[in-house]
């Protein structure tokens, strides 16, 4: 007896089932207004942004480097493992495409809040006590790879992380399809390996 009332305590109500299961049917037929359904669409994204881990953007500082509020903390964040043209890195003039690259990068982030991921093979921070992270929009496209296929950045091999030969193939198809720098900023070598571009 006493099994049994504790079951139906814990029952949902019969009448909050079938609001439930009337607005579904009405939502699929289309007989909601579509202020209710922008409405029910906005919910979802207001949720998706307030995921937990989610850091909203403080400001961007270039094309691979943001400043996240964390936890009540402005937090430089530097994005493991690629590397955009210089914009204004002190004694180094404006390179081509760093400002191209740096408008993507706050286009494709624009308000939305961002995850951020550490690497296992990579430091926390560097030494300029900026965090590394890999940055990751709400859809769950990480943001370093948009940028290097799609011309904004070069894969930053010089340290070693996990999606090494993930960025250097996505690099390569770039490059590759003369997209973005590589069409318009003849990028070489230097000799540590590392891609960059001539002063703008």
């Amino acid at each position: 007896m006493k099994y049994s009332r504790l079951l139906n305590k814990k029952r949902t109500p019969l009448w909050v089932v079938g609001v439930v299961l009337v607005l579904g049917v009405a939502q699929q037929a289309g007989w909601l207004p579509d202020s209710t359904q922008e409405a029910g669409n906005k919910a979802v994204q207001t949720a998706s942004q307030n995921q937990p881990g989610l850091y909203s953007i403080d400001h961007f500082v270039d094309g691979d480097t943001i400043s996240v509020n964390m936890n009540g903390k402005k937090e430089t964040i530097r994005m493991i493992g690629i590397d955009t043209p210089e914009t204004h890195k002190p004694n180094t003039p404006v390179q081509c495409y760093g400002p191209a690259a740096a408008a993507y990068t706050k286009t494709i982030i624009g308000d939305t809040k961002v995850r951020l991921q550490s690497d296992p093979q990579s430091t926390d921070r560097d030494r300029y006590d900026r965090l590394l992270r890999y940055v990751y929009l709400p859809d769950g496209r990480l943001v370093q790879k948009e940028l290097i296929q799609n011309g904004y950045a070069f894969a930053y091999t010089q340290f070693p992380f996990t999606k090494s030969d993930e960025f250097v193939q996505a690099q390569e198809s770039a490059k590759t399809g003369n997209k973005g720098l590589w069409g318009n900023c003849n990028p070489y070598q230097q000799g540590n390996g590392r891609w960059q571009t001539n002063n703008q």
